[in-house]
């Protein structure tokens, strides 16, 4: 499977779906960004964007070495604002996280600023770093999506490359949260299933559910980063059904250790906290 416009893609020269080595000495260098901009050109999205939000990484194999050599370890927490000029390849933040396992650092509060700069650096606005130590791993919450189920809805589907025609909203204004299990995007380089718990929230007519979950089905066998998958579901629903409030959010299961959780909201309030569900 090939990258959109692989002729003239960025993806030509990123990590992604390429034999690579594996830095366990500090590598910034490891980290390669794509640029937000064609993609969202793609969908409509000029400057001024129609949403709010972030994108919500949880690296779950972080681990470095302390002053005497003994090794340390924390989840990382990532919070990338949604006007970032750039987001990072998931391979190349695994690689830039994994090149922290044979390095030395003072102390906690220097590896957090490290990344925190890096990934800042890299994708063109400050990103928001936390790391949480073992002690407090048990006190990390874990919970499903809060909304209505669609994946109860007995539809045929048949499409499973993006098709909006399904969407259609009719009825008097609601204010509603729906949720599925089902979603699947794959990989736009190396073809890889990407699986996620889907939530959207919404104010104004009401969304036909079982089209709804039709065309959230038909994501199947598109080839699409996580952001962008977020982003064009924003732009099918709020073009095709017309609500008054909008918000979208996936948690996407990790591969690598990582998962991306991206959030878009015509309300531009703030994202979600970022709990992990069960299959995370």
């Amino acid at each position: 499977m090939q990258p959109p416009d692989s002729a003239a893609s960025p993806l030509d020269r990123s990590p992604l779906g390429r034999a690579t080595g594996y830095p366990d000495r500090y590598a910034p260098d490891a980290l390669f960004t794509v640029p937000r901009a064609p993609q969202r050109e793609a969908l409509g999205i000029g400057a001024a964007l129609p949403f709010g939000g972030c994108d919500q990484w949880t690296a779950y194999e972080l681990t470095w070495l302390g002053p005497g050599g003994q090794p340390r370890i924390a989840l990382a927490t990532m919070e990338v604002p949604v006007d970032s000029p750039s987001i990072v390849e998931s391979k190349s933040m695994k690689l830039y996280l994994g090149s922290f396992a044979k390095t030395r650092w003072p102390g906690v509060d220097e590896v957090a600023a490290t990344i925190r700069s890096d990934l800042s650096r890299a994708a063109g606005a400050p990103v928001a770093v936390t790391l949480t130590g073992p002690a407090r791993f048990a006190e990390l919450a874990m919970s499903e999506l809060a909304g209505e189920s669609l994946d109860r809805i007995d539809v045929d589907c048949d499409c499973y490359d993006v098709d909006p025609s399904s969407l259609d909203a009719r009825e008097a204004e609601v204010a509603e949260t729906l949720v599925t299990q089902l979603f699947r995007s794959v990989c736009p380089v190396t073809g890889q299933p990407d699986i996620a718990s889907m939530q959207l929230a919404y104010r104004g007519p009401r969304i036909d559910r079982a089209g709804l979950l039709r065309y959230l089905v038909s994501y199947r066998d598109h080839p699409g980063f996580h952001e962008h998958c977020v982003e064009r579901i924003f732009v099918d629903v709020a073009q095709r059904c017309r609500p008054t409030a909008l918000s979208v959010y996936a948690r996407f299961t990790r591969r690598g250790g990582i998962e991306i959780n991206p959030f878009r909201s015509s309300s531009k309030a703030p994202a979600p906290p970022n709990v992990r569900t069960p299959r995370q």
